[in-house]
């Protein structure tokens, strides 16, 4: 796609729901699971807090919708929290929040992509023994689709996540009528007990308080991903903070609808999960050899008449498929977000690159590198990442709160309207006043909850992410010295003096033996038309180098053969020694390296020539005042590399000429020894 082109990549609201809310939207799938797992680590004494916990939950996500209601009208240029937090709070705490959503969007593909397996697994468990394997080539499936493009993404994941949307809410109302008619259905595991953990049973008092609000902030991963639609607003249509506003009313509504349903479902139908199959009782056979299913499996099988039914498996796909997709969340916040990061020089300006389709490739293909070795690592282990997820995210929600809190002191501050009507005034003020009082509270809130996780989390996991996080921001700032370093030291101060002409110009020929390539960088190098001009070649063996010499009286050229003595057999450093010693005479010069090099088209080939003009030129580019210019000799194989297949991927359609041989870069092919 042509760069003109970016306007038809822009989302209406019905593909930007899937595009950027498919993590908290699937979620629920596992938010509960999360709750009841902790829970029952004191059996099942505790478990009549779900509610309570449940309704925490939905407390808290209808705050942070809200508040980024209010981050999306006035910060619509898509920074989201970072943007937020670098204008109001600054550049440091920018960064804090920064490094912590990369951390967590690297985390939100793992997450769900492992958590999608897992309930593929629930319907067939015979491929448990491949779950690693399966994980990494969703992700890499999914890189592809999103390679392709933002719109293209959005219109292959919308019918998984609406399928998904659907097939939970009939699941919920099913479920839930046959309970108001008195035939309630009951969950697989609905007969077993649960032994407590010896360390989490009788808790009491601050323990108890403890065991709720770990409960508490493994259920919170229901909120992760909902600053995903600050971050994306530019990919909206016009008008981009109305719709983007929109799609995130209509996603924390959908969330919490389906957040609620599954959880009471769960405690209706009598779910009983818990971390180590062997602590359930009633349990017939091998403990170690039951594999406990979803929560949202059990449901599905329960309220669909069991694990054959049809239902049971349109839930599971439909389940399986979103919570892999839901990594697409991360694989268009991240790109975004690592785009402005590069524009601010805080990351490699690569990743400001867009691709062929427009998509920001080499910021999907870091993601999609980062949370594959996290998949490998962990053993796709929804449980041991879980541990690590959801930090980040709360920092940023605490972080872009109070900044948004700054945000509307200083807008307070300023005169009213300039067009005096006094009434449109006062309504403008008390709104700014209400969306402060509403980021207060959220900023209140989420630094609660950032609290709670990492007093809970932080010894089981979380440490990991808060180290990858301080990394990141250390690295961040060290990248931005480097750009800024780079940016003082070329920048011109005086003109005149960095438009002086050198002295003279010395032009050096390397020689290594006498053929096509030599003469045409011979002829080359005339074409410069420096002061002085002289071929070099390095004595290793005597008898060539004699012969080397012979040949080149031969040909009656009048640019003098020097030969540098090596007893060592170096080429390298003779040459490199030379060179800086001519430059060192006098400064004033400007000292050209001419090196004959061979194009090859096959990759076998480069193992078959030698590489030392390539060392070579490595060694000369650190030393001042000598340029290197590499004069390529095209073989026959080349002409392969000029076949349309071969060229660049898009390069057809971005209008790209075919290549020219006389043009070819010197990086393109291997080269021959440039010396003896």
């Amino acid at each position: 796609m042509r760069s003109e082109e970016l306007h038809e990549t822009l989302l209406p609201k019905r593909l930007a729901l899937p595009i950027f809310a498919s993590d908290p939207l699937s979620s629920v799938a596992y938010a509960t699971q999360e709750i009841l797992l902790v829970l029952t680590l004191g059996g099942m004494a505790y478990l009549h807090f779900t509610p309570w916990i449940a309704a925490a939950v939905v407390a808290l996500m209808a705050v942070v919708v809200l508040s980024y209601r209010q981050v999306v009208h006035a910060y619509p240029s898509g920074g989201g929290s970072y943007e937020v937090v670098s204008h109001n709070l600054g550049d440091s705490a920018g960064l804090v929040v920064a490094a912590s959503l990369l951390v967590d969007y690297v985390m939100t593909v793992a997450v769900s992509v492992a958590s999608g397996v897992d309930n593929i697994i629930s319907a067939v468990p015979q491929l448990a023994d491949y779950r690693v394997g399966m994980a990494v080539g969703f992700v890499a499936l999914l890189t592809g689709v999103n390679l392709r493009g933002v719109r293209e993404s959005g219109r292959a994941f919308a019918a998984p996540t609406y399928l998904f949307i659907a097939g939970v809410l009939i699941m919920v109302v099913t479920g839930l009528v046959r309970y108001a008619l008195g035939h309630a259905p009951l969950s697989e595991s609905a007969g077993f007990g649960i032994t407590p953990d010896p360390r989490d049973a009788g808790l009491a008092g601050l323990a108890l308080i403890m065991l709720c609000l770990r409960a508490f902030s493994s259920g919170c991963t229901a909120l992760t991903g909902v600053e995903a639609i600050s971050n994306g607003v530019p990919a909206f249509r016009k008008p981009k903070s109305k719709n983007a506003a929109a799609t995130m009313s209509i996603m924390g509504i959908v969330a919490v609808a389906m957040f609620i349903g599954v959880t009471t479902l769960a405690l209706v139908t009598k779910v009983h999960i818990t971390e180590d199959s062997c602590r359930l009782t009633g349990l017939a056979g091998d403990c170690g050899a039951y594999t406990q299913r979803t929560v949202i499996a059990q449901l599905a099988a329960a309220v669909f008449g069991g694990e054959n039914s049809f239902g049971f498996y349109f839930v599971q796909a439909a389940t399986a498929l979103v919570l892999v997709l839901a990594a697409n969340t991360a694989f268009n916040g991240f790109p975004l977000l690592a785009d402005i990061l590069a524009q601010h020089r805080y990351l490699p300006r690569q990743l400001h690159n867009r691709g062929d389709r427009l998509a920001f490739s080499n910021g999907i293909i870091a993601l999609a590198l980062a949370a594959g070795l996290l998949l490998w690592f962990y053993k796709a282990n929804v449980t041991s990442l879980i541990h690590l997820y959801i930090l980040g995210v709360f920092t940023s929600f605490t972080l872009s709160q109070t900044g948004m809190v700054r945000h509307w002191n200083r807008e307070l501050r300023t005169e009213p309207g300039a067009d005096g009507n006094a009434a449109r005034d006062t309504d403008t003020r008390r709104r700014m006043q209400l969306a402060r009082v509403t980021n207060a509270l959220g900023a209140v809130v989420t630094g609660l909850v950032l609290v709670i996780v990492l007093a809970t989390k932080f010894t089981q996991g979380a440490w990991l992410a808060v180290v990858a996080a301080v990394v990141l921001w250390l690295m961040m700032r060290g990248i931005r010295r480097h750009y800024d370093a780079v940016a003082a030291e070329l920048a011109v101060t005086d003109p005149r003096a960095e438009l002086e002409r050198p002295s003279r110009v010395v032009a050096i020929l390397l020689v290594s033996t006498i053929h096509k390539p030599t003469l045409r960088a011979l002829a080359y190098a005339r074409a410069y038309k420096p002061d002085h001009l002289e071929a070099l070649t390095v004595a290793v063996d005597r008898e060539e180098t004699k012969a080397i010499e012979r040949q080149w009286a031969e040909l009656g050229v009048d640019v003098p053969l020097k030969v540098l003595d090596s007893p060592y057999r170096e080429i390298t450093r003779p040459v490199v020694e030379y060179v800086r010693s001519l430059h060192r005479e006098s400064p004033r010069n400007v000292v050209g390296v001419f090196i004959p090099e061979y194009v090859v088209g096959r990759w076998w080939e480069h193992l078959l020539h030698n590489q030392s003009a390539l060392w070579l030129k490595s060694r000369l580019l650190f030393t001042p005042g000598i340029m290197v210019t590499s004069v390529p000799w095209q073989l026959t194989s080349s002409s392969r590399a000029d076949h349309p297949a071969r060229r660049a991927p898009g390069a057809t359609r971005r209008g790209e000429p075919a290549p020219v041989h006389q043009h070819r870069s010197h990086s393109a092919g291997s080269t021959p020894p440039p010396t003896r």
